[in-house]
């Protein structure tokens, strides 16, 4: 897609939303440029329709994810459009406009092909303005960020691999409050403290900075085993609890004069 047409589309998204501290929004009734808002909408809208029948025709997930990854470009600039429109709102009131499907879909699907920073974007609109996901997700839109995204952490993690506990943590704060099942939060908490767990576990700076690291590993998993109680930390919380006991003893022989 050209830059002009990037523009365009970027533009009409701001004109198909609206707010009341903007006096009604860029695209109230009897604009003359409702027209083409309207059209742009019925574009996307059956642009999102088509790679929706395309995606049901995969049958593997891995690549319905790489066609997921080749889809998103199009939609790019109408999401952005959306998320300059809220940017420039006062308050958590915006009217998602004309083809409100598109935002939620979008943030789904940079979820499912792990661009963690985009997807936070788009979720932190979502959540701020509390704009609702397709039927067909069957689930709230805080849910779901929590869920797949500690998911992908805990397959990351299975797999001996590292995740950004910078991303989990934005998660956790984005959906701070949000009432949500206890085995959902779970999984995020798990998620934050293993990774913690294991940045503890590289400390080569002395018992205190150790003892430190640990401690704070320690809270998220025991809040995980408090939400759930089959959460799977219970042994990692023995381990940490352990480790900090041999540390704690270390940095008391060592403060010992001989």
């Amino acid at each position: 897609m050209s830059l002009a047409l990037q523009h365009r589309e970027r533009t009409l998204a701001m004109q198909s939303a609206s707010a009341p501290d903007m006096g009604g929004g860029f695209a109230m009734r009897g604009n003359p440029r409702r027209d083409p808002v309207d059209a742009a909408a019925a574009e996307m809208r059956m642009r999102l329709r088509h790679d929706r029948i395309r995606l049901k025709q995969i049958k593997s997930t891995t690549l319905k994810i790489e066609a997921k990854r080749e889809m998103l470009p199009a939609y790019r600039a109408w999401c952005d459009g959306i998320l300059e429109c809220g940017r420039m709102t006062v308050g958590n009131d915006l009217t998602p406009g004309a083809a409100p499907e598109i935002l939620p879909t979008m943030m789904v699907w940079e979820i499912d092909t792990g661009n963690w920073s985009r997807a936070l974007e788009l979720a932190e609109h979502v959540l701020r303005f509390n704009v609702p996901l397709p039927d067909h997700y069957k689930r709230d839109a805080a849910t779901l960020v929590v869920e797949q995204i500690a998911e992908a952490a805990s397959a990351a993690q299975l797999a001996g691999n590292v995740f950004p506990i910078e991303v989990l943590e934005q998660v956790d704060a984005l959906t701070f409050g949000i009432d949500m099942h206890d085995e959902v939060q779970a999984k995020l908490s798990k998620a934050v403290g293993v990774e913690l767990a294991r940045v503890a576990d590289k400390v080569d700076t002395g018992p205190a900075d150790f003892i430190a690291a640990a401690t704070r590993a320690l809270e998220p998993l025991r809040r995980a085993q408090t939400l759930h109680g089959r959460s799977g930390t219970k042994t990692k919380v023995a381990q940490l609890e352990k480790a900090i006991k041999a540390a704690t003893l270390a940095q008391s022989i060592a403060g010992t004069p001989g």
